[in-house]
């Protein structure tokens, strides 16, 4: 894809601390841009709404989606989640580049959870891995979504498997829990990454 800008993906299993990283960017002054944020429009699209109610008719009411329901059925069913991702992926990945394009910035950053699982990290010129230790990520996760961790433990097998797939080829940052560490952590990425396209 020839652009003048530079794209970067942050990524990482459900609570990794992906989305700590994008707010540390966008501290930094880069754009940085969420898919969850965008997602969350996303049934606005009227085509959007009419696949997804028509797949699954069960979870929508007087043309309103009811997001938890629709949550607790692709998370439980893998074929059910790949027939709803088919659906919003495509329109989602579209309304964040649209919006990425817009960005006053050579670098643009997004934070975008599900990146290798629809296989959208070629759209993109690099991709930052955050990784944390996986009892630390269930726990974390649960926490903040207030719900049990046997919950979060079938959200997590339901995802690419950071513990047993390679991501060499990426940028890949621990998170150990230390913001404070983790800030340093990104602020060295950041720099190599502009500093290497400044090269």
């Amino acid at each position: 894809m020839k652009r003048n800008k530079y794209y970067v993906a942050i990524t990482g299993g459900i609570g990794s601390g992906k989305s700590e990283v994008l707010k540390m960017i966008r501290g930094m002054g880069y754009p940085a841009y969420s898919a969850d944020e965008v997602a969350h429009g996303i049934y606005e699209d009227p085509a959007v709404l009419e696949q997804t109610e028509k797949e699954f008719p069960d979870c929508v009411a007087g043309h309103k989606i009811d997001r938890k329901k629709l949550a607790d059925r692709v998370f439980a069913d893998a074929s059910a989640r790949e027939k709803l991702e088919s659906i919003t992926h495509p329109a989602i990945m579209k309304r964040l580049f649209c919006e990425m394009d817009g960005a006053d910035s050579r670098y643009v950053f997004a934070e975008v959870p599900l990146l290798f699982e629809g296989g959208f990290e070629k759209d993109f010129d690099a991709v930052i891995v955050v990784m944390r230790d996986l009892r630390e990520r269930i726990r974390s996760a649960a926490e903040r979504d207030k719900v049990s961790e046997q919950k979060i433990i079938s959200r997590v097998k339901n995802q690419f498997d950071y513990e047993k797939n390679t991501v060499s080829g990426h940028t890949v940052i621990y998170n150990d829990g230390n913001l404070k560490a983790l800030s340093e952590k990104v602020k060295q990425v950041v720099h190599e990454i502009v500093g290497e396209c400044e090269n």
